[in-house]
């Protein structure tokens, strides 16, 4: 093997001697890069020769430090956040939260028609006067009470630590469950108790203007937390810590992106939902907040899982794995 990589090794050695790299010559030095973590990587399982790794992993790490000091500015590596692995990452793991959200909202709905038809539900827990004045009174005042600018800041905050919770908690699986239930049910009992009282469309005038992306964002986050759960549950190809560290940078990327997801849905539950627009149009901004995140992932992030994104950062920010066998 010696033989055969040692020009490829030279040949690296080379280009990160270089003050200055052509943009031909900067790829090179990135595939040779992983090149030679792939042979160091080997080497150590097969043949460990200390001064062979020694001198591999000198070269290897003046490469990364030659790497990270050509890297894109500050604004360029957020745009390709936002243009490619956001959106890559969303795509990869679609149908983890779109079964969460299929899941959920007829969940929902299957607590609200067994509310209704069991009202001991919701008597049982609040007293006939706590049930009008959440009825007639509480429920709309809910969005008007605080200030708009506020109130944004408050669900904003709110949802966050809810996403935060479903991908935080994802490592056990089953809390993250617990978390959407619990908020699934709260939203189904919600609606049972205005549908009682002939208020539901109320309800849906009020919850669907910044439900649907906010509500959107907080299953995402759930897909997210269960997948990496999944992980290191099934790793696949993959050794466990590998299959874990892959899907738990790819969720850190999502829940970064899902600050930007639930600030939008805030400032329409802030400034649009408790407004004096006709109830059509609230929904209508609601509508078009969630299809625009949809085409977001289905053709931003389809395009760039095409051109090879996945959602993860850079090879040379993974460090080296040992070689699996299969």
């Amino acid at each position: 093997m010696v033989g055969v990589r040692h020009d490829a090794w030279k040949r690296l050695e080379v280009l990160v001697g270089r003050r200055r790299l052509t943009g031909a010559e900067s790829d090179e030095l990135l595939r040779l890069y992983t090149e030679v973590s792939t042979d160091l990587s080997m080497i150590r399982s097969v043949n460990p020769d200390p001064t062979l790794v020694r001198y591999l992993s000198s070269l290897l790490s003046r490469a990364r430090i030659h790497t990270a000091g050509s890297r894109t500015g500050t604004w360029s590596a957020l745009a390709g956040f936002f243009v490619a692995t956001f959106p890559a990452a969303l795509y990869r793991l679609r149908w983890w939260w779109i079964s969460v959200s299929v899941a959920s909202v007829v969940l929902a709905f299957v607590v609200g028609w067994y509310a209704v038809r069991h009202p001991e539900v919701y008597t049982s827990q609040l007293t006939p006067g706590q049930i009008d004045a959440y009825v007639n009174t509480d429920f709309e005042n809910y969005y008007k009470e605080f200030p708009h600018h506020e109130f944004a800041a408050l669900v904003w905050t709110n949802n966050a630590w809810v996403a935060a919770q479903c991908i935080g908690m994802g490592v056990l699986g089953l809390p993250v469950v617990y978390v959407l239930v619990q908020n699934v049910a709260n939203v189904g009992i919600a609606g049972a108790l205005m549908a009682a009282h002939d208020r539901l469309d109320l309800f849906f005038g009020l919850i669907l203007p910044h439900g649907i992306l906010e509500l959107t964002a907080i299953f995402v986050a759930g897909g997210v937390g269960l997948r990496l759960f999944w992980s290191w549950v099934a790793p696949g190809p993959m050794t466990r810590p590998q299959s874990f560290a892959r899907e738990g940078r790819t969720a850190i990327a999502i829940a970064l992106g899902l600050v930007v997801v639930l600030l939008i849905s805030g400032v329409i539950e802030g400034f649009v939902t408790p407004s004096g627009l006709p109830t059509w149009a609230r929904i209508s901004i609601g509508v078009i907040a969630e299809a625009v995140f949809l085409a977001y992932v289905f053709i931003l992030g389809r395009r760039a899982v095409l051109a090879g994104e996945i959602g993860d950062i850079g090879a040379t920010d993974q460090g080296d794995y040992v070689p699996v066998a299969t």
